[in-house]
């Protein structure tokens, strides 16, 4: 867990509408059998159909182009990847930066740390750390502006295909879901000493699984009668047994898997703590860009750029002259970008991807 971010949902930011579900009859055994493709870290409404380069260990940066094209790269400018995953974002920046520009990115998972200690370059450096300590470690390496961050949220396919990570129940594995492996709890330690009050809230505030209370009521059964939950695998059986209707084509257990992660992690609130420190990191002119997976991240970042944009937040008809009003912070740039036709067809995992650009004002 993420020390000094809040682990209660914010309800207001994750209440959403919910999807219709199919209803079955098959047994959770059963239900395991028909779906055993599904991944269950991803977005629950993304096509699931994973095809055999992604899950090979492959990892396809998502909106590639269209994400560093938005930072509207300065050669000689100061530049943050929130999220370097297998460095395809970085790497990109990196080719439109001049000798005096710079590239800072950060990431919490250990294998993505290893991965960037393998580019040799002198513009760039990584650092190990979630983005939500962006400011303060950029204020230690002397950095105080920059003229672009780009944060690339969610999980990559490298942490979903590494069946030790405990991210997908495609594979009967060690319950982990963390992130960063170096220290936190993982999602098995949490299951082990969480109520069953706070297990359905968590399944249903992040995996917005209408059969949250039901599962959380059998995993909880399952733990208390001596049973340690400690692999994907039997934890993927007990919530297939409790849910009675789910989507079509998706594994029943996709929506829990999705909130453990998110929980674990703690992202929503991580990236609600970061987005205000990129506005103040933002110099003049300075570019957002933020690719989301899922609709609870994505308002987040949604409701973030509107709230800067619309400053006036006075009473109506309260006496004030127009240049006296507060002024934008942030401005929208474009509409909402998501991936073509041609780039989910050659990775799925990109399907529910979306890319929103805001720039910083003038106003200080």
């Amino acid at each position: 867990m993420t020390k000094g971010v809040n682990s209660a949902p914010t309800k207001a930011l994750l209440s959403s509408k919910k999807a219709p579900r199919q209803t079955s009859a098959l047994s959770g055994a059963d239900k395991l059998e028909k779906y055993p493709l599904e991944v269950s870290a991803l977005n629950p409404n993304q096509n699931q159909n994973i095809d055999e380069a992604s899950s090979a260990n492959a990892h396809i940066t998502v909106l590639l182009d269209e994400a560093v094209q938005a930072l509207a790269i300065k050669p000689n400018g100061v530049y943050v990847d929130g999220t370097f995953g297998r460095g395809g974002h970085s790497r990109k920046i990196l080719a439109q930066l001049g000798d005096g520009g710079r590239l800072i990115a950060f990431d919490r998972d250990l294998h993505a740390i290893a991965s960037g200690k393998s580019v040799n370059d002198p513009r760039f450096s990584i650092v190990h750390s979630h983005f939500a300590a962006m400011q303060a470690k950029l204020a230690e390496m002397g950095i105080k502006k920059v003229d672009g961050i780009l944060l690339d949220l969610g999980i990559s396919s490298p942490q979903i295909d590494e069946a030790e990570r405990g991210f997908s129940f495609r594979y009967d594995a060690p319950l982990d879901m963390r992130m960063d492996q170096s220290g936190g709890k993982t999602a098995a330690e949490f299951i082990a000493n969480t109520t069953e009050q706070q297990l359905a809230e968590v399944i249903k505030n992040y995996g917005e699984e209408r059969f949250a209370k039901s599962i959380a009521r059998a995993i909880i059964a399952e733990r208390n009668d001596g049973r340690a939950i400690t692999t994907t695998g039997q934890l993927a059986q007990i919530v297939a047994g409790a849910v009675t209707r789910f989507e079509p084509g998706q594994n029943p257990a996709t929506r829990t898997f999705q909130a453990l992660r998110i929980f674990v992690n703690q992202e929503l609130e991580e990236l609600s703590l970061t987005l205000p420190q990129c506005l103040a990191l933002l110099a003049p002119q300075g570019r957002l860009a933020v690719i989301s997976f899922h609709s609870l991240e994505d308002r987040i970042v949604k409701q973030f750029i509107r709230d800067q944009e619309n400053r006036d937040d006075l009473p109506a008809n309260f006496p004030v002259r127009a240049a006296d009003l507060p002024q934008p912070k942030l401005k929208s740039v474009g509409k909402t970008i998501k991936p073509s036709a041609k780039e989910v067809k050659a990775n799925p995992r990109s399907r529910s991807a979306v890319l929103r650009v805001a720039e910083r004002t003038l106003v200080v």
